[in-house]
């Protein structure tokens, strides 16, 4: 018989009342089981989930030993008094908690907290042992404490003895160690530093590092996802990116990949499989990624043809100029470029002269009319122009071209010719944007994910470089040259044309503000910026360990490389390339120098072919920051202007930079090269990052990639989206998608009507009200309470 009655359903969207869901879970119950043996139906619900939590805790309450007091059961009760003294109440709680869990259905939650688990038995470990030193004249039940002692026969025995008090500090010292691993580690880190500096006495210090580093593998911590209040978004978010829809914020801090098709994330050291375990397999990677359009980037701004200099008058200048020294030169090419021009001066001839009297047939000297011998000019010699006699005339042809500066690069390399570069009265800005769309740029892109866009040089053309190739780079710059602006452009550029599951990042920023920008892309390894100086030791040693989990599974292959293993035919899942990126290294110097140096070192070395790679940046390149370890590990370098000629030294191992003009304008020292390259940097602006942030956050939420961090601002800036949307017009299909199924989830969803994760996760909210599915559980999908057979009878 059809159903029949006017009892309205609950519109979707709308908020649902308490006990609502219970109430519809218990009719569907009813409903599901009518017809069904009562012996099976008591069976099925005594069986539940719920009611065996329930259950568990009655038990645990019933448990308390005076409400028990008959039977044999006073014998088992009066046998763990005397085990556990008052810890039987702890063991209470805990038979309460488990309850609780199995009722909530969040077993599986607790292996997601093993530092929680582990901190936990510590601490009942500890209690016994300092509850076993305390006799009272208590009695619980028929035990008298005073027999046995506060923590029972437990207690006694950490606390009879010295194996036992062994034990009961050990327990103690690891549960302090589990609750606080990095001030742990970092006062052991720091303990024998007065007696190594005053003393030498390494042994002691070394043991305390091991320890500490010991400690870090067996407890590492996670950077806390909320470290202050949460503010609000960026005005971008809402304006650049375009509505977003509201996301659910999940209530665990810990990062946990929603349903549907997830994102790789690399477990960081300490996190990965114990050894002898197999290693799990990188996760599936979504393959919905796209890259940013071209429009994302400014366009290069025109050329005023006011702005030009007069190359030809100064061209002429030079030329006047040395002359006046007696240097003869000619300048044969003009390379003009953004920031500076370059006049390829060629060194003229040095011309010794001799004066020669003429003499007529008979051998005797020619005379001139008023008597005067007659002499002619003979060429003696002739020499090119030694290249010192025009370098050193550098100040003075600035002073002749009315320029701050020169440099004179003697000789330019590849060509016969003295490049003399002079500063242009008007700067033209190198834009991102003009050096991707190069053919140059797209050539290298097509063959790599690390393709960098530097800038140009003197003559105009654009520098491209592989990142692969370097394969790590230092730069060093005064403040205000423009380092932190070649940081950000390096980003940027990697950002237009990889997606995360082809490079992620590593980021060390000690300022706190330089590489803030980029907190919400979706491709940092460990899902947050490192901004804390204790934290980056610990960070690049999970670095370190990701190199080493690459090393073994090249050697399970046989493959040499990132590349060839990513080309093997056994490799499901491509291999990301990681870029290390720390922004200022004196600041982890100070800090930590012998294990920074050590750990940047070892990564320098070995972390090439497991496509691992350094950009380190300095503002202050003194000897004690770029040691020579440092140095001998980081072939390509960029100089940006610097204070001095020593600074430029410790950095190129020649001077140059300090004569740099800033605002971008840099010496580039590639590996294949014997000379620096001056180029005049790429320029991204803030509204430009801002614009290829937004574009990957939107990406994140549109491809099911959100973070609770990101899902939580969101829900912030955009709530009254979600109270606005009362209906959705998808509802009757996910209602009908949901009945033809026994259980449910967001990514089937996301799956059938092709939609996004937002909005197949306030389906299943809207399905939930209308108690169609039932409530939240430890899995990812629900179980459906109202099927197609149910509405036709």
């Amino acid at each position: 018989m059809a159903r029949t009655g006017t009892k309205p359903r609950p519109t979707p969207g709308s908020r649902r009342s308490s006990g609502g869901t219970a109430r519809s879970q218990w009719r569907a119950v009813g409903r599901r089981k009518r017809g069904a043996s009562p012996i099976a139906t008591s069976a099925a619900w005594l069986f539940r989930p719920e009611t065996l939590g329930v259950l568990l805790i009655l038990l645990a309450v019933m448990a308390v030993v005076w409400v028990v007091p008959i039977g044999s059961v006073s014998d088992v009760r009066d046998t763990v008094v005397e085990a556990l003294g008052l810890q039987v109440f702890s063991l209470a709680l805990a038979m309460i908690a488990a309850g609780w869990l199995i009722w909530r259905r969040r077993v599986a939650a607790v292996g997601q907290h093993p530092r929680l688990i582990a901190g936990l038995l510590l601490l009942f470990s500890f209690g016994a042992g300092a509850l076993g030193l305390l006799r009272p004249e208590w009695t619980i039940a028929s035990t008298s404490l005073s027999d046995v002692t506060a923590g029972g026969d437990l207690g006694r025995l950490l606390t009879g003895d010295i194996a036992g008090v062994v034990v009961w500090l050990a327990s103690g010292l690891a549960l302090v160690t589990t609750a606080w691993p990095s001030a742990v580690g970092g006062a052991l880190s720091r303990m024998p530093g007065a007696a190594a500096t005053v003393w030498g006495w390494r042994i002691p210090h070394r043991l305390f590092r091991g320890v500490a580093a010991v400690a870090d593998f067996a407890f590492p911590t996670r950077p806390p996802v909320d470290e202050g209040p949460i503010q609000a978004p960026p005005a971008w978010l809402a304006t650049e990116a375009g509505p977003v829809e509201y996301v659910e914020v999940a209530p665990a801090l810990e990062e946990t990949a929603p349903p549907g098709p997830p994102r790789q994330v690399e477990l960081p050291m300490g996190w990965a499989s114990p050894e002898g375990e197999e290693e799990r397999p990188l996760q599936a990677v979504s393959s919905a990624w796209t890259l940013p359009p071209m429009e994302t980037l400014a366009a290069a701004p025109p050329v005023e043809e006011t702005a030009r200099p007069d190359n030809a008058m100064r061209a002429s200048l030079i030329v006047e100029t040395l002359a006046s020294f007696g240097v003869d030169a000619n300048v044969v090419q003009i390379n003009e470029g953004p920031v500076v021009t370059q006049f390829g001066v060629e060194p003229g001839w040095d011309i010794k002269y001799r004066q020669v009297p003429e003499r007529d047939k008979d051998g005797r000297p020619s005379l001139e009319k008023d008597g005067k011998p007659k002499v002619r000019t003979e060429e003696v010699s002739r020499t090119r122009v030694r290249i010192n006699q025009i370098t050193s005339l550098q100040n003075d042809l600035a002073l002749a071209l009315a320029a701050p500066s020169i440099r004179i690069e003697a000789p330019v390399p590849g060509k016969p010719v003295v490049g003399i570069e002079v500063p242009n009265t008007s700067a033209s800005v190198v834009t991102l944007r003009s050096v991707i769309e190069t053919p140059a740029f797209q050539r290298l892109a097509a063959r790599s994910k690390l393709a960098l866009a530097l800038g140009k040089s003197v003559a105009g053309e654009p520098v491209v470089a592989d990142l692969t190739k370097m394969p790590h780079l230092l730069i060093a710059g005064a403040t205000g040259s423009g380092k932190s602006v070649c940081i950000n452009t390096i980003i940027s550029c990697i950002l237009m044309h990889a997606k995360p599951e082809e490079v992620r990042f590593v980021m060390i920023d000690p300022k706190r503000v330089e590489l803030s920008s980029f907190a919400m892309i979706p491709h940092l390894a460990f899902s947050s910026i490192v901004v804390d100086v204790e934290k980056v030791v610990g960070t690049l040693g999970a670095v370190l360990h990701e190199m080493e989990s690459r090393y073994k599974r090249f050697a399970a292959l046989a493959v040499r490389n990132i590349d060839a293993y990513n080309r093997h035919p056994r490799v499901t899942e491509r291999m990301p390339y990681w870029v290390v990126i720390i922004d200022e290294l004196a600041d982890l110097m100070m800090a930590a120098p012998f294990e920074v140096e050590r750990q940047i070192c070892r990564l320098a070395q070995l972390a090439r072919a497991t496509g691992i790679h350094l950009i380190v940046a300095t503002q202050r390149p003194s000897v004690d920051v770029v040691t020579g370890l440092i140095k001998a590990n980081f072939p390509t370098r960029i100089a940006f202007a610097m204070s001095s000629q020593v600074d430029s030294r410790t950095i190129l191992d020649m001077a140059g930079a300090e004569r740099l003009l800033g605002r971008g304008d840099m010496l580039y020292m590639p590996t294949d090269a014997a000379k620096p390259k001056r180029l005049q940097g790429v320029y991204v602006s803030d509204q430009e990052i801002d614009r290829v942030v937004a574009f990957w956050a939107e990406e994140r939420v549109r491809g099911a990639h959100s973070t609770p961090v990101f899902d939580h601002l969101l829900d912030k800036a955009h709530a009254a989206i979600e109270e606005e949307a009362d209906s959705d017009p998808m509802f009757e299909r996910a209602k009908a998608l949901a009945q033809e199924h026994s259980r449910v989830s967001t990514s089937l969803l996301q799956r059938r009507l092709r939609i996004g994760y937002p909005r197949a996760a306030r389906l299943i909210d809207m399905l939930e009200d209308a108690g169609i599915i039932a409530g939240s559980e430890s899995g990812s999908s629900r179980e459906v309470l109202l099927r197609d057979e149910d509405e036709r009878f």
